[in-house]
């Protein structure tokens, strides 16, 4: 399977496909599901009724099944048919405006701007009029260095392919054409060898080209899958055909996607949210000094806005030039409380969700919204500023994972289950119920988001006021390859792609927590994702009243703030004993009701096994590992396992701490995705053991990696890296009285009552694995020490057998 993009596996493969409940049967569908093969044949084919002879397809649909009858066999003949997929032309690239840069760009322009650089006096007093005057000024000296130039775009090339293999090229062609002239086999050996040469410069290019990407972003895999996959995948059609009625088209529908939001929401005149007044204010901001300010711009990503005055990435090589200057935009902009118009200007570049969907329906684009470089930087000033006084005033809200350092889903989803688990180990039924918001950070009203920040944060002041510029007069237009539509206002909603828009939201949601609080039900947020969940004691209608009693009050709250609920993806699961989770009474919920859910980018069913989402990431990791298998000549060893971890590992690993407990079987299927990838690695053979291999990788088996991540966890919450609430579920040991025990740094294990499955509960196995740890281990004075002396002593129990 690693070795091709397109497989077709016919046969009498003797196995009743058709009976799924039978264990052969449901393995094999599972086994070819992880390999993402699809089964095409759904009739019987056996003379008895059963279906045995399939047709397996990866990379091409199979159609027109047709099953005859059986004659000379007591097996039907299968027919059916494939598309063959022919190479497209590619249409003319249209001639464009570019600057060009090189190596000296960033001197010339230093050098042009400090012979323009002169602020006149009058300019001193306006925020607007310094920054055009700014705008203006770098405009200008990039002119004069880049200007820009009409012309067509090359065809694209290979990165690999430079001077050398170039050369060599010419090499080949010039051996070739001499070939044909004399047709000698001197000539002909000649050919060959030129071609032989330049193969291995190819080769040998391609595997320089992707070792240095993989070097430069080895710690970013964020940025490595990106630019690998990018190698990788097919290119597609990823948006409509550019034209200006295009971009007013899109336009036009993303305005009125937030208007008929914003118009299905009931008006209520009930508030149910309780007021929380403020103990501290914070009424202006500090300025900032210089060196402060060229660290800030240090650690932001040259992400900007095409209308920037000049490109992030030039503008992060000159800042040393233009840093003053930008210093008192941005102290002036505090000082004033007044920010720019030019900074309040957002390009959208539509992006189609998904590959397989239409690019001619609208709704199939999400809007990625770019502002300007500049804006950035001044909200990463005033981000630090005002993160630095909620911390210390405690406003955020603890249950929000969103946004929040030392916070993940895998942290959020820990506690979740923890409480679940422990509910249920108790003998009660959970009610989990997952709510999300329709196009919520668009939806924000501004007025309300002001009182909030007032009343419930204690901004005030100047401070307040550059809240209210930073989000009054906002505009932003549509762009589609060189063309771009008018511009139109942004009345409400928090600015998306912006470094202030993710605390705002969250800063608007505090009031739900005092919601649930007062009704007594336990939650969880990330970002506008809403867990709610609460225990059920006994059977009975009157026990989910409270829960559908906040859920009314909360429907209340968002009607009033301009939130809407998203009905469609509204979900309700029932965990608990399976003889009670039937009996359970859920009244209006009934029909939100589902058996599996995906909660955070985890599949979750109703008896917490966690099948669907091992199986979802046993498929994923076996695709990738075809891609992978692509590139694998042309990487060294050390740079494909590089890729290996970024690709498949990491998908092995996201939140592998909800798998404590979970049956031998899944946890097989997942070490089955990495002895692939180790095999693929090593070029093992199939059948030959992969246990001496793992070890001479030093990677530990999906077991020993969950006890790794809650191990991690443990240590986190004791220090103070952990969100707060997974630190409160670890308790340190005390003895009552004098004993040797006392030193040993060991965790209090809860009781459980040991009736479903307490012992997955974070608050049970963290400690319980913690206390086995060596004490030289749990005595690791800084996190990497941690790590190392953790993977040492897993290792040892892994191949302690070797």
């Amino acid at each position: 399977m690693p070795k091709y993009d397109r497989i077709l596996i016919v046969g009498d493969f003797n196995i009743h496909v058709c009976c799924p409940d039978m264990p052969m049967a449901r393995g094999f569908l599972n086994l070819i599901d992880s390999f993402n093969l699809v089964q095409c044949v759904a009739g019987p084919t056996h003379e008895r009724g059963h279906t045995l002879d399939l047709v397996l397809s990866h990379g091409f649909p199979s159609f027109n099944i047709e099953i005859c009858d059986a004659v000379f066999s007591d097996h039907s003949p299968v027919l059916f048919e494939v598309p063959l997929v022919c190479a497209s032309v590619k249409p003319r690239a249209v001639a464009q405006c570019r600057r060009v840069f090189n190596s000296s760009t960033a001197e010339h322009f230093s050098t042009v701007f400090n012979q323009i650089c002169q602020i006149p006096d009058f300019l001193c007093s306006q925020t607007d009029d310094l920054s055009s005057w700014f705008y203006s000024t770098c405009r200008t000296a990039l002119d004069t260095v880049a200007p820009l130039k009409t012309r067509r775009p090359k065809t694209k090339c290979e990165p690999w392919l430079n001077e050398m293999t170039r050369a060599v090229r010419r090499d080949c062609r010039r051996a070739e054409r001499k070939w044909k002239k004399d047709k000698l086999q001197v000539s002909f050996q000649m050919l060959k060898d030129c071609w032989r040469q330049y193969q291995r410069t190819v080769k040998e290019a391609k595997r320089k080209h992707f070792s240095d990407i993989i070097l430069s972003n080895c710690h970013n895999p964020r940025v490595l899958f990106k630019t690998i996959n990018s190698v990788l995948s097919a290119p597609y059609a990823d948006s409509i055909e550019p034209s200006l009625e295009a971009c007013e088209n899109l336009l036009l529908f993303f305005i009125e996607k937030v208007s008929s939001t914003r118009a299905q929401i009931c008006p209520c005149a009930h508030d149910p949210s309780v007021v929380v007044s403020c103990s501290a204010v914070f009424d202006r901001f500090e300025p900032v000094t210089l060196s402060s300010l060229q660290e800030t711009v240090g650690h932001l990503k040259p992400a900007g806005s095409p209308n920037d005055a000049v490109p992030p990435r030039l503008l992060k090589e000159v800042i040393p030039t233009v840093g003053p200057l930008v210093l008192e935009l941005v102290n002036h902009s505090l000082r004033s409380g007044v920010v720019p118009k030019d900074f309040k200007h957002a390009v959208v570049k539509p992006l189609i969700k998904k590959p397989a969907l239409d690019p001619q329906d609208l709704a199939n684009y999400r809007p990625i919204s770019k502002l300007p470089f500049l804006s950035k930087i001044l909200e990463k000033v005033v981000h630090s500023q005002i993160l630095a006084f909620l911390e210390k005033q405690n406003v955020l809200e603890v249950f929000q994972s969103g946004f929040k350092p030392f916070h993940s889903t895998e942290s959020a989803l820990l506690k979740v289950f923890n409480d679940i688990y422990l509910a249920t180990d108790a003998g009660d039924c959970v009610v989990l119920v997952l709510l999300d918001l329709t196009a919520a950070f668009d939806t924000v009203d501004h007025a309300v988001l002001f009182s909030r920040l007032e009343h419930w944060v204690g901004i005030s002041g100047t401070a307040l006021e550059w809240f209210r510029s930073y989000l009054a007069g906002r505009t932003f237009c549509v762009s589609l390859g060189d063309y771009v539509s008018s511009s139109a206002p942004l009345l409400c909603g928090v600015p998306q792609g912006s470094v202030l828009g993710p605390l705002l939201f969250s800063l608007y949601l505090l009031p739900l927590g005092s919601i649930l609080r007062k009704h007594g039900i336990a939650f969880h947020l990330y970002a506008d994702d809403c867990q709610i969940y609460v225990p059920l004691k006994k059977k009975g209608r009157n026990l989910i009243q409270p829960l559908l009693q906040c859920l009314d009050d909360i429907k209340a709250w968002m009607s009033v703030n301009f939130l809407k609920f998203n009905d469609k993806k509204t979900e309700v699961m029932i965990f608990g004993s399976p003889t009670e989770t039937p009996n359970v009474f859920v009244d209006s919920l009934a029909q939100f009701v589902k058996p599996t859910v995906t909660n955070l980018g985890v599949k979750v069913d109703c008896d917490l096994k966690f099948e669907h989402q091992i199986k979802a990431v046993v498929k994923s990791g076996f695709f990738h590992l075809r891609q992978l298998a692509k590139i694998k000549p042309i990487l060294s060893r050390q740079h494909f396992e590089t890729v290996i971890h970024a690709f498949v590992t990491t998908r092995l690993d996201y939140c592998n701490a909800l798998y404590i407990g979970v049956s031998a079987s899944c946890i097989s299927q997942l070490q089955r995705v990495q002895n692939a990838a180790a095999r693929l690695l090593t070029g093992t053979r199939k059948f030959e053991h992969i246990s001496p291999v793992l070890a001479s990788l030093h990677w530990l088996p999906i077991s020993f990696r969950i006890h790794f991540k809650i191990l991690l966890f443990a240590f986190k919450g004791l220090h103070g890296l952990a969100p707060s609430y997974l630190s409160d579920l670890i308790q340190p040991y005390t003895p009552s009285r004098s004993l040797r025990s006392a030193d040993q740094l060991l965790l209090i294990v809860p009781r459980t009552e040991r009736k479903f499955r307490g012992d997955r509960a974070f608050a049970v196995a963290a400690p319980k694995l913690w206390n086995e740890l060596p004490l030289e281990i749990r005595q690791a004075s800084s996190l990497s020490a941690f790590k190392a002396l953790l993977k040492t002593h897993l290792f040892t129990l892994a191949f302690n057998t070797l």
